[in-house]
């Protein structure tokens, strides 16, 4: 059943994104994960523990959070086969939606180019903000496009390409036990000090977690920019994360610019490794030229996934 879900779940997700109206009336169901992540942390997560009892705690706030996540997600699945017969795959398509990031992505980024392309650096500055943790204020032209595109690249891996894919090959359990885990490396999954032992075990899931969907974005960008093949596989490792570093060097090599690189965190600059060929840096038109993309990416999906439908 997940097959023909995840066409429409895609589809719906397009169309519509998540509605402010609808998320200020009532939220997100990433905001429970982070809400119950967050309880976990403050009460286990005390300087006054051991580092190794700190992983151990952090290793049963994910069992717990995806083990409790996979138990409703099977539930509703069951309850939708048991009321509404062949017609299941609707109600867990809309309840997969809110899962998948195709439409707020996009809608995300748009305004970052925008204000470059009416030469708004401050409005750019702070749109940027919203979709990156780096910091902004004295980020250029470049820098600002540079992190819009490194942002869309990864983040087609994790809000469209990955819970896609755990969708598919899990049912609605795989889909949001996914992003239940994805919620918490982006919480805990850091290597400060406060973090590093307990939110070891979210930043290994997720690391597994998306092994396969970040080749897969990464083929895909590839595919949809017409190149870059070699850049991907050269550069991909390149990256401090096992898995961002697929798509975005993919999306490097289309692009022909440099990602990655310096950047600064908390007024602390870190020298990171840059990915792609030649050094150019990113510009407007660049960024432009990643969200093209990025929609023919999403399109080269639902094809992708209608085809694993119609093989079943």
């Amino acid at each position: 059943m997940a097959d023909p879900v995840a066409v429409a779940a895609l589809l719906i997700d397009a169309a519509c994104g998540w509605p402010a109206w609808l998320y200020a009336r009532v939220g997100h169901p990433v905001g429970a994960f982070a809400r119950a992540i967050g309880m976990a942390e403050r009460r286990w997560n005390r300087a006054t523990r051991s580092e190794a009892a700190r992983r151990r705690l952090g290793l049963v706030t994910m069992v717990l959070l995806i083990g409790g996540v996979i138990v409703a997600g099977w539930a509703a699945e069951r309850a939708a086969q048991e009321l509404l017969g062949g017609y299941a795959w609707v109600a867990v398509a809309v309840l997969a939606w809110p899962a998948l990031a195709v439409r707020s992505l996009y809608d995300h980024v748009v305004p970052v180019a925008r204000a470059l392309t009416d030469a708004d650096l401050p409005a750019a500055r702070r749109a940027v903000a919203m979709i990156v943790g780096r910091d902004t204020a004295a980020l250029d032209e470049g820098g600002v496009a540079r992190a819009a595109i490194e942002s869309l690249a990864e983040s087609f891996c994790d809000g469209v390409v990955a819970p896609l894919f755990w969708l598919v090959v899990a049912g609605l359990p795989g889909l949001w036990a996914y992003k239940a885990i994805n919620t918490a490396d982006s919480l805990i999954g850091h290597r400060e000090e406060r973090w590093r032992a307990f939110g070891w075990a979210a930043a290994r899931i997720d690391d597994g977690a998306n092994l396969v969907p970040a080749r897969l974005a990464g083929a895909l960008v590839c595919m949809a920019g017409g190149g870059g093949w070699r850049v991907m596989v050269r550069d991909a490792r390149r990256h401090a994360s096992p898995n961002a570093g697929w798509p975005e060097a993919a999306m490097a090599g289309v692009l022909g610019i440099a990602l990655a690189g310096p950047v600064t965190y908390d007024g602390v600059t870190h020298d990171k490794a840059w990915i792609g060929d030649g050094g150019r840096a990113a510009a407007t038109g660049d960024l432009w030229r990643a969200l093209a993309v990025y929609r023919r990416a999403c399109v080269l999906l639902v094809v992708l996934a209608g085809v694993v439908a119609w093989s079943r």
